[in-house]
């Protein structure tokens, strides 16, 4: 990639991440709000694929024993942008094992910085702890302990930084 364009995406990643990081503290929804990072920064729409993660936060339903929202925004963006057409369903290119290689590296970038791509153990990365969200008390301490302010608004803010660098490394941010 030439300078100009890592440049480009290194601007583009900082936009994703801030906006990641503003979306959750303000409205909240991990797995949405990764997803209209990343379509705000790259200005593309999907009012389906934002709506389809709905129930990503919180591990899942907030219950906080599935992936991590952010994660999987993510990973349903990869697929939306890389992924195999339902009339290409036998997929003869094989294009699937490529959105397979991305969703790993994305997957890795977890990894690496927090240990895992479960919500209850980046919890226990981030805040010590697991917290149980579908429960009032432990949401209201979950709130206390920087749950909107700062804790989960930078995972969701880092996640869209990574999606949006992953993107420029294999030329899928579209030219604006």
């Amino acid at each position: 990639m030439a300078p100009e364009g890592k440049d480009r995406v290194r601007k583009l990643a900082e936009e994703a991440h801030i906006l990641g990081r503003r979306y959750e503290r303000e409205v909240r929804g991990c797995g949405q709000c990764l997803i209209a990072a990343v379509q705000d920064t790259l200005k593309f729409q999907g009012e389906e694929l934002f709506k389809a993660a709905t129930a990503f936060a919180g591990g899942v339903g907030l219950c906080g024993d599935g992936s991590c929202g952010a994660y999987l925004g993510g990973v349903l963006l990869l697929g939306h942008c890389v992924g195999r057409e339902r009339t290409a369903l036998d997929d003869p290119e094989g294009i699937r094992f490529r959105t397979y290689a991305l969703a790993r590296r994305f997957h890795d970038r977890f990894i690496e910085h927090y240990g895992s791509v479960t919500c209850r153990d980046i919890h226990m990365r981030i805040f010590g702890r697991p917290y149980y969200l579908v429960d009032a008390d432990e949401f209201q301490k979950f709130e206390e302990a920087g749950g909107h302010r700062d804790k989960c608004p930078e995972v969701v803010g880092a996640a869209a930084r990574w999606l949006v660098e992953l993107m420029g490394d294999e030329g899928l941010i579209p030219p604006l």
